[in-house]
């Protein structure tokens, strides 16, 4: 049984942030709907105006006109209770793989936080039954591909709003299902979708912002692991601290290059100047570590206010406002600050993995490693001859680096004119959470390994007659790390290690820097 053993996440009260899409997205908080009465009115206000507007037969896009270039196909009264069917069921057209649970939650949490904003023209009902299927964990099987980020995430949410409706697919207790069985089994009606509530739906940008969500969060824990693996590659390559001295980046005072230069001397335990090294200036894969390292940290705070403020949004065409009495037709579906985030964000995180993967080549090679053995193997003399360590480890995590910095092209400039060129300027911004969240696969995948590289360079350190002690921090994460994985001493397969790695990692498990 799932617990939640954080405060419930409130739809339709308070601004939600990263950190509460990740909750959800996790099972690790329950959803709610704001309670009170005058939320509730505000929400049914959208919708009775536009039954207002449908029995003086006024003109609305999407309710009583066709979509996109058909906008200007009358729809005769007669026929608008059919037509959000008929919008989620040609959508109906997805590929690719299935969006796994985790983001289908992050998609549903970002659906609904938008529609609590009230001028999106649903009922109550509709935001209700959003939020028992993030209470419940009924997930629409959402396939990954096919939106072109406006008018929004048309397809993929096509699935969201047919699951809503009792068709198609979803995922229940770890079943595949059809959502129709999953309403009979719990009691419910499926809903049968008004004029604009499957527009108000699909035409939005909570598939890229959902995949946003969780990729800022990696991202994130990604910066504080990438330190941590450069300290304890400077204890394992002998490397000179003094290039993270404070008087030293006080002259070149970016906040994120600091503070990354300040985590290491934490984990390297400097609080004053040591004395000179017979080697002055290491490679620059340790020595500019907060400089590489940095540049993330100081675009964090930018990435989350555009993230944010799209996930705070009312981002469906036309807003409905119910206060003024009017239907404004505009363009909040386009995902362009996005698409600009996650097309950024894959920049800075590629670097990270060739970083990580230069610091990696140096570990191995005796040439560059300061007396540390071939590959790192921890074979003895009479079998050093046999015995190849992380070789190739290394190749794998060349392949793993090469892919990442391949998918850095950004996917906002190709845009190209679709549905009749009605949607002539597009943003594909779920293209480029897409390729986000693949390039912190591929840099989680090289820190995984650089990361048990590293700890192996720092157990044959340990192993020298003048040895010194580690520093408090790694000596911690050097002791956390040997309860999963023994030193390599004689050549082992190391696929499993490395998958149980990626896994600490995607659990956030190790305690890193605050």
């Amino acid at each position: 049984m799932t617990t939640h053993p954080l405060e419930p996440v409130t739809f339709g009260e308070l601004p939600l942030r990263i950190e509460d899409v990740l909750a959800l997205a996790n099972r690790r908080a329950p959803a709610r709907l704001q309670g009170d009465s005058a939320f509730r009115q505000r929400i049914a206000k959208g919708a009775q105006f536009l039954d207002s507007l449908l029995d003086k037969e006024g003109v609305i896009y999407g309710v009583t006109t066709g979509y996109g270039d058909s906008c200007v196909v009358a729809v005769p009264l007669q026929h608008v209770e059919a037509l959000p069917r008929h919008l989620y069921t040609f959508h109906g057209c997805g590929l690719g793989k299935l969006l796994d649970p985790q983001a289908t939650r992050a998609v549903l949490a970002a659906r609904l936080q938008s529609l609590c904003h009230g001028v999106s023209g649903v009922r109550v009902e509709l935001l209700e039954r959003l939020q028992a299927f993030l209470e419940h964990d009924i997930l629409p099987l959402i396939p990954e591909e096919g939106s072109v980020g406006a008018s929004g995430d048309l397809t993929p949410l096509s699935y969201v709003a047919a699951t809503l409706s009792g068709e198609r697919e979803v995922m229940f207790r770890g079943e595949r299902r059809t959502s129709a069985q999953v309403h009979g089994e719990l009691g419910w009606e499926p809903l049968v979708l008004r004029p604009k509530e499957a527009l108000a739906l699909m035409n939005g940008t909570a598939v890229m912002t959902g995949l946003a969500c969780l990729a800022f969060a990696r991202a994130d824990y990604l910066l504080k692991l990438a330190t941590r693996i450069t300290a304890l590659n400077v204890v394992a390559l002998q490397g000179n601290p003094e290039h993270f001295d404070e008087r030293l980046f006080a002259a070149k005072p970016h906040p994120g290059q600091m503070q990354v230069a300040a985590w290491l001397r934490q984990d390297l335990a400097i609080d004053a100047p040591t004395a000179p090294l017979h080697r002055l200036q290491d490679r620059y894969s340790l020595r500019c570590a907060p400089h590489v390292l940095g540049v993330l940290a100081d675009s964090l705070g930018w990435l989350r206010g555009f993230i944010e403020t799209e996930l705070n949004s009312a981002n469906d065409n036309p807003i409905i406002d119910a206060e003024a009495e009017r239907v404004l037709h505009g363009g909040h579906f386009y995902g362009g600050h996005i698409a600009f985030a996650m097309d950024s964000l894959k920049n800075l995180v590629a670097n990270v993995a060739d970083l990580l993967d230069r610091q990696l080549a140096l570990l191995v090679d005796e040439r560059y490693n300061h007396g540390l053995p071939s590959n790192l193997s921890g074979a003895p003399a009479d079998r050093a001859m046999i015995n190849h360590g992380f070789k190739a480890v290394q190749i794998g995590t060349s392949a793993w680096t090469a892919e990442a910095l391949k998918n850095t092209m950004p996917a906002s400039v190709f845009s190209r004119s679709t549905e009749c060129h009605n949607q002539d300027k597009v943003s594909m911004g779920t293209i480029a959470a897409r390729d986000a969240i693949r390039v912190l696969e591929l840099t989680e995948q090289v820190a995984a390994a650089t990361l048990l590289a590293a700890n192996q360079g720092v157990w044959l350190r340990g192993q020298a007659e003048d040895a010194r002690p580690l520093p408090p921090a790694l000596a911690a994460m050097h002791r956390e790390l040997a309860e999963d994985f023994a030193p390599v001493i004689e050549d082992r397969a190391l696929e499993g290690e490395l998958r149980l790695c990626l896994q600490r990692i995607a659990e956030q498990h190790w305690r890193l820097h605050a």
